[in-house]
């Protein structure tokens, strides 16, 4: 194996992490490289210090930043409290019991003690290319779930072959989160809830918020794909309309919790109920709308309408009655790229054929799928009641746009000799500009699986590069030339920041675990308490990139009510943007997406515009 990308320990970090990736035969294939994966680093405080001030610099006034500055260099100053953080970090990063020193930190701080509704504020979606072959939902569920389930068998073999970056393998530590799991709304913080595949093999299904329960194997031998068409067929004839159960899924996590456990009292079946639920290997969801344009797609797949899902489960694909199809993800435990791989994988499967859907027997055995029933009482219709007018209200603040953008995609991006990624980044920033007149905090996800547990750090997207690119785009008389230049500088400096973040040098995440080795009672040093700390970390906009030619949708929520969440594809001869906030414009941001997309391309095409100026 090629070896991993090395840092010197000496000027780069205060933890080694260079190693030649190894494989362990004794390891089943999916996990052979895990412990040979690095450790995910701790940069040095000068570092970080340097990268965060750069960060700050487009940010702030001069004033504003004077004042970071002396608060960031107060902070690595040997009579602070920093060097002492930095020691208290490194030696948790250095403790063999930690694989990697955010991991558990982060899985509580950023979702499992977050107290939002997970939908629509943690959810996300995918929604999936037509299948024309499978127009009647039943086939097309069919299909989608014996795909799922031969994903799911070399998963729970680990035969599933490992995931590579940059021809390096990443870890695949998440994926023991991916099936017959589920989280646990609870106090004073969530949980992950895991089951074995054995004794666990089944599917819950949902259809006029009913609960059914599918065995997925019969007498060891997993259904055919017509077996589940008729399991499915089955429930669309027989599905009642039933309480909305599921509707507390939806409600705010203390709520949440305290709705589970009036659930639970309420009769000593539903416990029952809820292990049927959370031990199924995922959720297919039966709708009833047919959503057919792209923004009735979007709606549907990333929140429903808030009565036929379980939110609380990490994989749940939704099939309407006109076919239509999707996924939504629960976002706790388990990132984007390892469910990303699942649907991509899945839709593959079924486009080219690769498993056997054709095969006609149907066993008279087969036993009838079995409805899940909850006993409720009077708590319990109350909560059902709060969950529905809560997710009403929540849902109501919310406005979704889809920019299919088909211009040109990433065929023509790479003959501008640009990253397709940083190149898109510029026109999320460009757009953003041309509506405020001015660029705030982005936040792009950047992957560090390549470390033990790894899942993520923050790209911070706007750059003393990028704003010069914005702010000459906007000045009229500066000529093509001169803005292609700073429009190259901006592209370079986002891919540097974004390699570096997954690399483990980025800012925030080593901020974060600077601040959680504070001991009470010690105080918190100035550079946590000023301003600009907590404003450069508001993510005026969050986006993030997923690509698959088997999607036409793909997006989340915006993370601050001030803000946007923007998710983006890059296919070849297409960008599609997923537009959300609580009522800001979308119409308008989709309008400047789109044309801040012809201005760089224009920009970058020598003769579509007047060399004087744009």
């Amino acid at each position: 194996m090629a070896p991993a990308n090395k840092r010197k320990a000496s000027s780069q970090a205060q933890y080694w992490v260079g190693e030649d990736y190894r494989e362990d035969s004794s390891k089943p294939a999916m996990l052979r490289f895990e412990d040979s994966l690095p450790r995910l680093p701790v940069p040095t405080l000068e570092e970080t210090s340097k990268r965060y001030l750069k960060s700050l610099h487009p940010l702030l006034t001069k004033e504003e930043y004077a004042a970071s500055e002396k608060a960031v260099n107060a902070f690595s100053q040997s009579s602070s409290l920093g060097p002492t953080l930095q020691e208290r970090l490194v030696a948790r990063a250095n403790d063999p019991k930690h694989k990697n020193w955010i991991a558990d930190w982060w899985n509580e701080a950023a979702y499992l003690s977050y107290k939002d509704p997970v939908v629509p504020y943690v959810s996300y979606f995918y929604s999936f290319r037509d299948d024309r072959r499978r127009r009647n939902p039943a086939k097309r569920a069919a299909a989608i779930t014996t795909a799922a389930l031969e994903f799911k068998r070399q998963v729970d073999t680990k035969t599933l072959e490992p995931e590579y970056m940059r021809k390096n393998p990443i870890a695949m530590s998440s994926y023991q989160y991916m099936f017959n799991c589920s989280r646990v709304a609870a106090e004073p913080a969530d949980y992950p809830i895991e089951y074995g595949p054995d004794g666990n093999e089944h599917i819950i299904v949902m259809r006029k918020n009913q609960f059914w329960k599918v065995q997925t194997h019969i007498s060891g031998q997993q259904l055919n794909t017509s077996e589940l068409e008729h399991q499915f067929s089955h429930i669309y004839k027989s599905a009642e309309q039933s309480q909305p159960i599921g509707a507390i899924t939806s409600l705010p996590r203390d709520q949440g919790a305290t709705a589970r456990t009036h659930l639970l009292e309420a009769s000593p079946s539903n416990a029952l109920a809820y292990k049927d639920i959370e031990s199924a290997s995922f959720v297919v969801c039966l709708d009833s709308a047919s959503p057919i344009i792209l923004e009735e797609r979007a709606h549907a797949y990333w929140h429903g309408d808030g009565a036929n899902r379980w939110y609380d489960k990490p994989l749940q694909f939704i099939v309407n009655d006109n076919g239509t199809a999707g996924f939504m993800g629960e976002h706790s435990m388990m990132d984007g790229t390892p469910t990303h791989r699942l649907c991509d994988t899945v839709n593959a499967l079924i486009v080219h054929n690769k498993l056997d859907f054709e095969n006609p027997s149907v066993r008279s055995s087969l036993p009838p799928p079995t409805v899940v029933r909850f006993q409720t009482d009077s708590k319990s219709l109350e909560d059902i009641a709060s969950a529905q007018k809560q997710f009403a209200q929540v849902i109501a603040s919310h406005d979704l746009r889809v920019q299919a953008y088909q211009g040109y995609g990433k065929g023509l991006i790479k003959k501008f000799k640009c990253s397709p990624d940083a190149y898109v980044q510029m026109v999320i920033q460009l757009a953003y500009h041309k509506m405020y007149g001015k660029n705030r905090p982005t936040y792009e996800s950047a992957a560090t699986r390549k470390y033990q547990l790894g899942r993520t750090e923050t790209t911070r997207t706007v750059s003393d590069e990028s704003v010069a690119f914005c702010d000459a785009m906007a000045n009229h008389e500066i000529g093509r030339e001169e803005c292609e230049k700073l429009f190259r500088a901006a592209v370079a400096a986002h891919v540097k920041y974004t390699q570096d973040a997954s690399d483990g040098y980025g800012v925030d995440r080593h901020l974060f675990g600077l601040k959680k080795c504070l001991k009470e009672g010690e105080e918190v040093p100035e550079l946590f308490k000023d301003p600009a700390y907590s404003y450069s970390s508001s993510w005026y906009i969050s986006s993030s990139q997923l690509s698959s030619e088997y999607f036409n949708g793909y997006g989340w929520s915006q993370v601050i009510d001030q803000g946007w969440g923007i998710a983006y594809m890059i296919n070849e001869n297409s960008i599609q943007f997923n537009i959300v906030s609580k009522q800001l414009g979308c119409e308008r941001m989709s309008f400047y997406l789109n044309e801040a997309a012809g201005d760089i391309r224009d920009m970058l095409t020598p003769g579509l515009q007047p060399q004087a100026k744009l």
